[in-house]
């Protein structure tokens, strides 16, 4: 190429002297264009979050993790035991919040405010999920992982668990023998003793129901709340008239629909926990003294809202 041609050339104009380490200057970009070395540090300390408190951060003040973070005290040395104790902890906390979810919509049933009431079981329903996965951990442990911690249990057994059993009684499971364990705890065994006394949440739905002019048994209607929930043929009838008729009432049927995803996921749990327990210890006895898989066996044929599942063969 001609001299003359290299200096007409666009891309000869458009070419950058190369970069001399000595002088910065020189990397392709003017003097006068140059950003100040200092420009950037003042950009990153402008969108840099608040870092300095007078006390603890307001994180902490709100979630409590210092607490949370601090609850775990393993009995044994061995490490899975951490794994088992924080999963079993996440546990409890989900049971929190699904009682939440049902009492809130038990609360909005007796509102008649149907809406408010589907959306928190969906909301459980997400929260049942994360529950579930809860069992991930913990649910291809070997017998001989299991053994390595499994004195220091005790007699300790997620049988014992208030929140849970707070759950089963909004499912309508409802037993007053399930307060015997949790008489040394004032505090927790009166909850337990308001909630079994209360109708359940199967109670509320039944009974918004009949508001709506459903046929609902009067039995039904006026059992004693305090007692477990059995199946009724004229319950299964209502459902059979709402789910064959669904342009009649859509709203029923997709609180129906939603009540049979958390009674889905509901079963799932008791049946993934059966399979955990199964392939750590087989047949042996619970840690609560209970009999193991053969009683977790007998829980998970136990059908959640039992007539929203029997009324589907008559539609």
């Amino acid at each position: 190429m001609s001299q003359s041609a290299a200096h007409d050339s666009p891309a000869c104009e458009a070419t950058a002297p190369p970069a001399d380490p000595a002088h910065p200057h020189t990397s392709g970009q003017s003097a006068e264009h140059a950003k100040p070395a200092d420009g950037n540090a003042a950009d990153e300390a402008a969108e840099a979050p608040t870092v300095d408190f007078a006390g603890t951060t307001p994180y902490e003040d709100y979630v409590q993790a210092d607490v949370l973070t601090h609850l775990q005290r393993p009995l044994s040395d061995d490490p899975g035991e951490m794994v088992f104790l924080v999963t079993t902890q996440v546990m409890e906390l989900w049971f929190t919040v699904i009682v939440h979810e049902w009492e809130t919509a038990a609360g909005a049933l007796r509102g008649d405010d149907i809406p408010v009431a589907i959306a928190a079981l969906k909301r459980s329903v997400r929260e049942l999920e994360a529950l579930n996965a809860s069992w991930r951990p913990l649910g291809q442990l070997t017998p001989a992982q299991f053994n390595s911690y499994r004195g220091a249990l005790g007699e300790g057994s997620g049988f014992q668990s208030a929140m849970y059993r707070r759950m089963e009684f909004l499912l309508g499971d409802k037993s007053a023998s399930m307060l015997v364990p949790h008489r040394g705890a004032p505090r927790v065994h009166a909850e337990l003793e308001r909630a079994l006394a209360e109708p359940s949440l199967y109670d509320e739905v039944l009974a918004l129901l009949a508001r709506c002019g459903r046929a609902v048994p009067e039995a039904v209607l006026r059992r004693d709340p305090s007692l477990r929930y059995e199946p009724d043929e004229g319950v299964e009838a209502v459902w059979s008239e709402i789910y064959g008729d669904p342009d009649r009432d859509e709203e029923l049927v997709r609180l129906g629909e939603a009540l049979t995803d958390v009674a889905e996921l509901v079963w799932r749990w008791r049946n993934d926990h059966l399979v955990a327990t199964r392939r750590a210890m087989g047949a042996k006895t619970g840690t609560g003294g209970s009999a193991g898989v053969a009683w977790l066996e007998k829980r998970a044929r136990r059908n959640v809202f039992p007539e929203l599942w029997t009324a589907r063969s008559h539609v």
